[in-house]
């Protein structure tokens, strides 16, 4: 009998391997990223540009200044370099940081004060008819008096010290805090409001979480105004009343004709006005991120 011979079974070929099958990605989603890229990264290089535009006219102004004044007589102009020398010296005396610690004082009590009341009253005035039409008159009638005309008066109730200063600061600042609180009550939205009422929402809820989110961007234009105001109030009230602060550096190096002196105070004004605007600001884009800046 014959060996038969079995023919060895091919080995079973490997599947060759194949790539993972991937997610395709949306026509559209990869453009859209490069589009929010580009934005980004113009809006920041925009930002850059505005902020050397600044600094290139600050830089230019001054150096005008500086040539300018050199050329005029001393008695009727002074340029940085010489109101720098003589902030250096009334700082050193005592003089501007004693000043600045009275004017603040009475900027940010007379400021506080002005803040709440014209909050507080904007909103009932804004909200309710009955209060606008017992009181619509008399705002509008005080805040088209010339208020410093009113500031003898305030000396011969309240003397020539701190309370009356208060009080000039607090009649300056309230009213544009006021007036655009009430303004913004009054833009708000009906259909928000009827949206409240359709989920039976009370008066005090419609209030508080309605009408307050929609009027704040109002409030805080209001306060930027009023913060303004407060300091011309502030340098108002130090003129005409016991001399103190920032406002009697003016009038004392005036009187002596220290032009160079006399302007120190008069840039930390300018100074404290602008900080603070911005201080607000920056506060507003914090608390009421959704408002694009419309009156920046």
């Amino acid at each position: 009998m014959s060996e038969q011979t079995i023919a060895p079974t091919p080995a079973p070929q490997r599947d060759k391997e194949k790539p993972m099958p991937q997610t395709p990605t949306p026509a559209g989603a990869s453009t859209d990223i490069e589009q929010l890229e580009e934005t980004t990264y113009t809006a920041s290089r925009e930002n850059w540009v505005l902020w050397g535009i600044r600094v290139c006219s600050v830089v230019v102004v001054l150096a005008l200044w500086e040539v300018v004044g050199r050329q005029v007589d001393p008695l009727y102009m002074s340029y940085p370099s010489e109101i720098a020398q003589a902030a250096v010296e009334i700082t050193r005396n005592g003089e501007l940081p004693r000043a600045m610690g009275s004017s603040a004082r009475t900027l940010t009590t007379g400021f506080a004060i002005a803040g709440v009341i014209g909050v507080l009253f904007g909103l009932l005035l804004g909200r309710y008819r009955r209060v606008e039409a017992a009181f619509d008159w008399m705002v509008n009638a005080l805040y088209a008096t010339p208020l410093v005309a009113l500031i003898p008066l305030v000396i011969l109730w309240f003397g020539l010290e701190f309370k009356a200063k208060l009080v000039i600061v607090v009649l300056m600042a309230v009213f544009p805090i006021l007036i655009n609180t009430a303004s913004g009550v009054r833009d708000v939205n009906a259909a928000l409001i009827d949206v409240g009422r359709a989920f039976v929402a009370n008066e005090r809820q419609i209030f508080t979480k309605v009408v307050m989110p929609a009027a704040l961007p109002y409030i805080m234009t209001g306060l930027r105004l009023g913060i303004g105001r407060a300091i011309i109030g502030m340098v108002v009230a130090e003129f005409f009343t016991g001399l103190s602060g920032l406002g009697a550096l003016v009038i004392t190096y005036g009187n002596a004709f220290r032009t160079d002196a006399m302007l120190v105070p008069v840039l930390v004004l300018m100074v404290l006005g602008v900080g603070l605007t911005a201080l607000l600001r920056w506060t507003e884009s914090r608390i009421a991120p959704w408002k694009k800046g419309g009156d920046d």
